[in-house]
């Protein structure tokens, strides 16, 4: 899976820009707010459907401009794929996957598979479990599509249960009808649960070698699934998470939410066997983050036979040059894109990047 080409038209601080590039590194070299981030966005954008930024797709296109527009050329195992994106100001935007509009993101999700990096991915580590289930869902959606529309429906279920809780006039009400809600979010949840377990099984020790590989052997991960339902993962996860929600259903009540859920998940991280989100240090931190990326390429790869497009952004700047060098290592074993402030000892083809064009 390469990228060979992208076209910009007033995308960001980019007018208009077409470019080729290198099927193992490309470097994308200059000062702050020049426009190398937005290179490696317009890639994201054309995998995942969205920015990896909170923002909204009018912001994206260039200031005074009424549309913009992304068009990606790239290589698969067995064919040539383009996806196009059009924005507008006053229109909602099209998504074309060889000249054929998509109707729904979820037909994009997995058609390029990408791994994104930045020094904001420590968040990843040690913020709130909703960085951490993002990572798992962004992940199994690019290799399992049903999975993307599980979690549509789960989100679905779950909003309508809420809204029962919050605009009942009574418990008993609630009593009468949740039942239909509790039945659809057991067995919704039960999949998503399945499939987010199988993935830490599976990404593991792909975690633990990378990192064991970037700490030069001095540190080992470990990883751990939290289910948020309140119960077992076994043949009756099913029985026992309808009892748990008939349980609490006078505390969901008062709270107007549901307590207990797959939307409750975390994911547990330890190095040396301490938990590294409360008591590891930033650089570990960071490296964990790190090989957690890392590890979704070995995991890509197992699942599809190749590799997926490797985003690294201003990751040199936090790392020392053992671990830069080692990932140097680590990252041709794909397409890799990064993005740096100065010239470093990077083979790769070079992009020198100037107020939103290439010189």
């Amino acid at each position: 899976m390469k990228v060979s080409s992208l076209t910009l038209v007033n995308f960001r601080n980019y007018e208009k820009l077409k470019v080729e590039f290198s099927d193992k590194v490309n470097v994308f070299i200059g000062k702050n707010a020049q426009g190398k981030t937005n290179l490696l966005e317009s890639i994201f954008y054309c995998c995942i459907g969205k920015s990896f930024k909170s923002i909204k797709d009018k912001d994206i296109i260039r200031w005074g401009a009424e549309e913009g527009y992304i068009g990606l050329n790239l290589e698969k195992k067995y064919r040539e794929v383009k996806i196009e994106v059009k924005f507008s100001k006053i229109k909602k935007k099209t998504i074309l996957i060889n000249s054929l509009p998509i109707k729904k993101i979820g037909d994009l999700i997995g058609e390029i598979n990408v791994v994104f990096f930045s020094p904001s991915e420590l968040k990843l580590v040690r913020e709130s479990p909703e960085e951490r289930r993002k990572f798992m869902d962004i992940d199994i959606s690019q290799t399992n599509k049903r999975y993307f529309y599980l979690l549509s429906r789960y989100e679905k279920i779950l909003q309508n249960r809420n809204k029962l809780l919050k605009t009942a006039g009574s418990l008993n009400y609630v009593k009468e009808t949740v039942d239909i809600w509790d039945r659809a979010l057991v067995q919704t949840a039960h999949k998503i649960a399945f499939e987010r377990e199988k993935f830490i099984s599976s990404i593991a020790p792909f975690t633990k070698m990378a990192q064991n590989y970037l700490s030069g052997g001095k540190e080992e991960v470990e990883l751990k699934y939290v289910c948020g339902c309140g119960v077992k993962l076994d043949e009756k996860f099913e029985e026992n998470m309808a009892k748990l929600l008939r349980k609490n259903l006078e505390k969901d009540f008062k709270l107007g939410y549901t307590s207990i859920g797959v939307h409750r998940d975390d994911l547990d991280i330890f190095l040396n066997g301490v938990e590294v989100k409360s008591f590891g240090s930033q650089g570990q931190q960071r490296t964990v983050a790190l090989s957690l990326k890392l590890a979704e390429l070995e995991s890509m790869f197992a699942k599809t036979g190749e590799y997926p497009i490797l985003l690294l952004d201003d990751v040199f700047s936090e790392l020392d040059s053992e671990r830069q060098e080692r990932l140097l290592k680590f990252a041709t074993r794909t397409q890799t894109f990064i993005t740096c402030t100065d010239e470093k000892k990077i083979s790769g083809k070079i992009f020198k990047i100037e107020n939103g064009k290439i010189i």
